[in-house]
């Protein structure tokens, strides 16, 4: 029989919230401040240089730097499944802080999203290497 992994306790949570926010805070000020598209100190995507296909990360760095300068139809052009995951992630953020405050229990991402976060990634891709999809490569 295995044992039961210890439950996180609050304050663990909300020391990794507080973690993850000052990590996301700083990569969002380097993205802001150096051009993807001009300093080459970003890394390159692998599976483009091997395959030559775009990946479902192709475009990210040159989509979220574009968003964070307000240009967001360069940032769809760049990687609209960004731009699509961060609105959904937004509208889902806001819908689990409802549920918080009603004190109701709830999971920010159930078992159930990731088959069709699953589908959603792996459509994109491929409609992207399409010609009929070229609309969505970088």
């Amino acid at each position: 029989m295995h044992p039961v992994p210890p439950k996180i306790r609050a304050k663990n949570s909300r020391l990794a919230i507080v973690l993850l926010a000052v990590a996301g805070a700083s990569l969002a000020g380097v993205v802001f401040f150096f051009d993807p598209a001009t300093h080459a100190f970003y890394p390159g995507c692998e599976f483009h240089r091997l395959t030559g296909w775009n990946c479902p990360g192709c475009g990210m760095t040159r989509s979220l730097h574009a968003l964070l300068h307000g240009n967001f139809s360069t940032a769809w052009r760049d990687n609209a499944l960004l731009v699509g995951g961060l609105a959904a992630l937004a509208a889902r953020g806001a819908w689990f802080g409802a549920q918080q405050r009603r004190g109701a229990a709830a999971a920010f991402f159930p078992p159930y999203f990731l088959w069709p976060m699953l589908v959603i990634t792996v459509g994109f891709t491929v409609l992207r290497n399409l010609p009929a999809g070229a609309f969505l490569s970088p």
